[in-house]
């Protein structure tokens, strides 16, 4: 791979001065040329043949299924804001290619009316979005032991799911924390085969960035600098690039609680909209960050196991790492690996956030978390670069 972004600097550069004006940082450089899509197409031609991969799909209904994720995700927001108090969560419904929205029994009809309205499905639950976000967070609260991997609210089951470990579901202090749990509200429990840790690695050669002994990936370029997983490194660590140059220093970081962090880049590194699609597809331009529902199509980009798709599974889950709770994140059920902490998350062009932990390995499947952008962007004043 070191020799195909050599070859593509130039590339990258005319990008930058031709198309966006000012220089900034490129920590891996990428080709113009094959990050550019067709004229109006949802997404690059690598990209829809992935989604087949993935999904089963045809390109047609690759293309359809990225097209109403879009609308989805544009839906989303109007559809809350429409249901009001009686909001209960939404998810895209790929077998109808449709936003879901769900609302309490006590919603009234001009609520209902335009939630139908924005373009939305809808369908009547019994708790509210704010009771069920109410119970989390008093679940946050409680001391969970290690074989607790994560809780979060699952709108679809209108109920907070709380995920543990498989072997360990009849340890004492596990039954402890249920019950806990339990009388904060509705609680269902799942298992899962292992819990969850970062995805960060030891320094092996070829690798996007390092910083001591760590090697991480690249997030997304923010206007002066990129966005990466708070656990790859403190404020005031020193960073290399991939070639071993010196790119800059972490600004800000902050793990657990949270998992994010964003590294301001100088020395003869620029930014652009890109991410990497490592040849299984073209490299990918990135348009916004709007926030892909849950049950949408989603896929990642690591500097380890390279490039993987996927589909959101839930929002504002808090997941227990061994060295302590990370609050707001999103899960995914793409795989990755260590060295891939704090690569991309997209959802056809748009920016979801940066890869954080997960369980499991691209071999045998898992699970994957990240720290939604937005968020990253909102804690540091940071304008995400676009294309």
């Amino acid at each position: 791979m070191r020799r195909m972004r050599l070859k593509h600097v130039g590339l990258a550069a005319l990008l930058v001065l031709g198309t966006f004006g000012a220089a900034g940082t490129l920590p891996a450089s990428a080709s113009a040329a094959d990050a550019t899509t067709a004229s109006g197409a949802p997404a690059s031609d690598g990209l829809l043949t992935a989604m087949q991969k993935q999904f089963g799909l045809t390109k047609a209904e690759a293309v359809e299924r990225l097209e109403a994720e879009r609308t989805a995700m544009k839906t989303a927001p109007k559809a809350q804001r429409a249901a009001g108090s009686a909001y209960a969560g939404s998810w895209f419904d790929a077998s109808t290619g449709r936003l879901t929205v769900a609302v309490t029994e006590n919603a009234s009809a001009t609520s209902r009316a335009a939630v139908e309205a924005s373009g939305a499905d809808l369908r009547t639950v019994r708790r509210s979005a704010r009771s069920l976000d109410a119970a989390k967070t008093r679940i946050d609260r409680l001391d969970a032991p290690a074989a607790v991997a994560g809780w979060h609210v699952d709108p679809r089951a209108n109920t907070v799911v709380v995920t543990v470990v498989e072997a360990k579901a009849a340890d004492h202090d596990v039954r402890r924390f249920l019950a806990e749990a339990r009388a904060t509200g509705p609680v269902t429990v799942e298992t899962v085969a292992a819990a969850p840790s970062t995805f960060a690695a030891g320094t092996v050669g070829g690798d996007p960035y390092y910083t001591g002994n760590v090697r991480c990936s690249i997030g997304f370029s923010v206007h002066g600098g990129f966005v990466t997983a708070g656990h790859c490194g403190q404020a005031g660590a020193g960073v290399s690039g991939w070639d071993g140059s010196f790119i800059g220093t972490f600004q800000g970081s902050s793990f657990p609680g949270d998992d994010y962090a964003w590294v301001s880049v100088g020395s003869g590194w620029w930014t652009v909209p890109v991410v990497l699609g490592w040849g299984t597809v073209s490299d990918q331009l990135v348009r916004g960050s709007n926030v892909a529902p849950v049950g949408s199509s989603i896929c990642r980009s690591g500097s380890t196991s390279h490039w993987h798709c996927g589909t959101v599974l839930a929002l504002n889950e808090t997941v227990n790492y061994s060295q302590g709770a990370v609050y707001q994140m999103t899960k995914t059920n793409v795989c990755a690996e260590p060295g891939d902490s704090g690569g991309s998350f997209l959802s056809g062009d748009q920016a979801q956030g940066v890869t954080s932990g997960g369980w499991g390995n691209c071999a045998s499947g898992g699970e994957t978390w990240f720290q939604p952008i937005n968020e990253i962007l909102n804690r540091y004043g940071l304008t995400l670069h676009t294309a």
